[in-house]
């Protein structure tokens, strides 16, 4: 079977599967990550867990994630963001983003600490001490972390192939930066520096930018682009980031159009993903730069829906 079969089987049986699995819903929240070692997305359980979910989007939308960093990370536990910058500004420094007003704890046993999904942290011994730090779950953490301190509150389940970079993530040298107290103590890092050498916006793992598609969509075929994206790394990179802000700053911004095709292109693959006539389309290095029909727009926009896009 060649390459050009084995992606279209691939992007076949994929859609099959969620078209007999998952139910065509109305779309919930996905938030995109773009981080140093890849695009992590992630679907929000708006409706089981609204106040965490409206407390996490009101920080994506000011953009205090922007430019953070992973600042801990436990072998086989969890990685954690969401509480420090770096200010390449003001001469490379480390900051605190700012939080806001703690959030009411939402933990339910129907929203385990499993592997993949993302959870609020918090002080210990308050339930309701959540604000803007969260963690993903590298494990089954269940019997540990929904039992203590109120059970810490699951909001929302990687997507597509995020974990592949939350693995990679996982995966990397931790070591002792300090901080206040020991806050950097578990500290990940990219490229160990020299001896004597301070740690880098280069050594960290960055998360670049932080958006989210619970602002309008232009169109459908977006929704799929960015469900794609996620799911298929290998072939659309790099991803682009969702909508900020107001619905008046679409996704489509990185989308145009020639001919009767609508399209993104993406340079690191030299790949294009395109719709026209109610079918997807993709040329690139996987269909030996030939177009290749991927199937009816409707059938992915189905599988997006039900993920969230």
């Amino acid at each position: 079977m060649s390459i050009i079969q084995r992606m279209k089987l691939s992007f076949t049986k994929l859609v099959l599967a969620f078209l007999l699995f998952f139910p065509v819903v109305g779309s919930t929240t996905v938030v995109r990550m773009q981080t140093s070692l890849g695009v992590i997305d992630v679907q929000l359980f708006d409706s089981a867990a609204p106040l965490t979910v409206a407390n996490f989007l009101s920080y994506v939308d000011s953009g205090a994630y922007n430019r953070s960093f992973i600042h801990r990370s436990m072998k086989s536990f969890i990685i954690q963001g969401g509480g420090y910058v770096w200010d390449g500004s003001t001469n490379n420094t480390v900051k605190t983003i700012p939080s806001g007003t703690p959030v009411v704890n939402e933990f339910s046993p129907s929203r385990s600490n499993l592997r993949g999904t993302i959870a609020m942290a918090k002080l210990g011994g308050d339930p309701n001490s959540a604000t803007n730090q969260w963690f993903f779950n590298l494990a089954d953490n269940s019997a540990n972390l929904d039992s203590q301190n109120g059970g810490f509150t699951v909001f929302g389940q990687v997507v597509g192939k995020g974990m592949a970079a939350v693995d990679a993530i996982a995966a990397l040298q931790v070591v002792n930066g300090g901080g206040t107290n020991g806050v950097f103590s578990n500290l990940p890092l990219i490229s160990i520096p020299a001896t004597g050498t301070s740690i880098k916006e280069s050594n960290l793992v960055m998360i670049n930018s932080v958006t989210s598609n619970h602002s309008k969509l232009e169109s459908d075929s977006d929704r799929v682009f960015a469900y794609l994206e996620g799911l298929y790394p290998e072939y659309l990179s790099p991803a682009n980031s969702f909508p900020t802000g107001s619905v008046l700053s679409p996704v489509s911004s990185a989308s145009s159009t020639s001919g009767i095709y609508y399209y993104r292109y993406y340079p690191t693959t030299k790949s294009y993903i395109a719709t026209a006539n109610g079918t997807v389309y993709y040329l690139g290095s996987a269909s030996q730069n030939q177009i290749m029909s991927l199937g009816s727009l409707s059938d992915y926009l189905a599988a997006a829906a039900a993920k969230g896009y």
